[in-house]
């Protein structure tokens, strides 16, 4: 028997909170990263990005010895994946990762062990799992293996409390395999688990992250048609939200994180004669910066600022997650189209710039109170609640782009 209970593939958004709640409910669970530096952070029990309540759990568990880290997996009775599940350049999906977290594993394989794929992924690849693990171990074809897929349902900001309290969907390649992965996150999920099997648990995933993106294309689409009509579109979906049966999302700068800003992709590449309305969504989404980005412009060229400050980078409010972040290619396009204007870009839960903005001379990261005190026109993309503290007699000073509806009681 090994020393391991679970081998947990990708010490990254979600495999480092998985890996803390497993080893807390007890279990013997070994991390796997290649990053050598977030092995070094996260062995010395140093979170390798904000979350709330991760640090001290994380701390706790290395001390006890229930977690250990590494650039290799270990010989377990369970394997989960949790690693990205990019597009390329296409929008086609990068199965890459998963391939290789496989690759991985396979040689310590042996009857009996269990595989979780949670990374969310195209439908069918809990089944290529399978294949490429018995491709590779020819020796185990006759053995008792189980495979299974458990898509996360957590939000970051909230990681360490919904991978507790929410419900989970584990899907089974067999009836054993789903039993087998549900009595795991019984261990430690007070949600209900409803299984299925692995196809289906799959597209439930892509279903859950399209819906929020066809609703967030709607919202984005009607701030587009409010601007062009010349009417404040925060008014709008207050209002329409009072009939009982409407409740329209907030609009934004775009759709951003790792996973509904790249799922629906996932869906429209399994079926992309029958994705009409994924696809639009998909585009409306994308397209949103482009046009905070002519906003922006418009700007610039009435008042002739030399300058601006760029509120917020990350996709969502009080995180300090970039991935996919609309902020990040909205300074990222000024900075190229302005070279001579300086960008003072203000994002409290970074202390340094993102790399694609490393190489830009115009662009500076920068504290709250030298933006402001600086730069007459303010951006905001993101919703940071520090940034709900600024004093509204400052803000009526300034020249305001506002894409999240936090200044939409002003007149601008």
């Amino acid at each position: 028997m090994s020393e391991i209970d679970v081998c947990v593939v990708g010490m990254g958004y979600i495999g480092l909170p998985t890996s803390v709640v497993l080893a807390r409910a007890g279990w013997r669970v070994h991390g796997v990263d290649i990053n050598e530096r977030v092995v070094s952070d996260l062995s010395n029990g140093i979170a390798t990005f904000e979350e709330p309540g991760i640090s001290p759990a994380l701390k706790s568990i290395v001390s006890s010895g229930n977690l250990t880290v590494s650039t290799v997996p270990q010989v377990s009775n369970v394997y989960i994946i949790a690693v990205p599940t990019p597009i390329d350049s296409r929008n086609e999906p990068d199965t890459s990762y998963i391939r290789s977290a496989v690759e991985s594993v396979a040689p310590l394989a042996k009857a009996n062990d269990l595989f979780i794929l949670e990374s969310t992924s195209p439908v069918g690849t809990t089944e290529m799992i399978r294949e490429i693990l018995l491709g590779l171990r020819t020796d185990l074809a006759d053995s008792a293996l189980y495979f299974a897929h458990c898509p996360e349902r957590v939000i970051p900001g909230s990681m360490m409390k919904e991978i507790i309290s929410n419900d989970r969907v584990v899907g089974g390649y067999d009836a054993i395999s789903a039993e087998r992965a549900a009595n795991l996150y019984r261990s430690f999920c007070q949600g209900e688990i409803h299984l299925t099997d692995a196809r289906t648990a799959e597209l439930t995933k892509l279903t859950e992250n399209s819906f929020r993106d066809v609703n967030i294309a709607f919202a984005n689409e009607l701030s587009i048609v409010a601007d062009h009509l010349g009417v404040n579109v925060w008014e709008v979906i207050e209002l329409a939200n009072k009939h009982p049966r409407v409740q329209i999302l907030q609009p934004g700068p775009g759709v951003g994180g790792h996973c509904i800003a790249v799922d629906p992709w996932f869906l429209v590449a399994s079926a992309p004669m029958k994705t009409t309305l994924i696809r639009s969504a998909r585009n409306v989404n994308d397209s949103k910066p482009k046009f905070v980005v002519e906003k922006i412009a418009e700007h610039l060229r009435s008042t002739q600022q030399d300058g601006l400050a760029l509120l917020g980078l990350a996709f969502k409010a009080n995180v300090d997650d970039l991935r996919e972040s609309p902020a990040v290619s909205i300074v990222q396009d000024l900075a190229l189209q302005y070279p001579d204007v300086r960008l003072s870009v203000v994002e409290p839960f970074v202390d340094v710039l993102p790399q694609a903005l490393q190489e830009f001379d115009n662009v500076k990261l920068t504290d709250l109170e030298t933006a402001l005190e600086n730069e007459n026109l303010l951006v905001l993309l993101v919703d940071h609640d520090i940034f709900k503290m600024i004093p509204q007699s400052t803000l009526l000073a300034k020249d305001l782009v506002d894409t999240r509806g936090l200044w939409k009681e002003l007149d601008i």
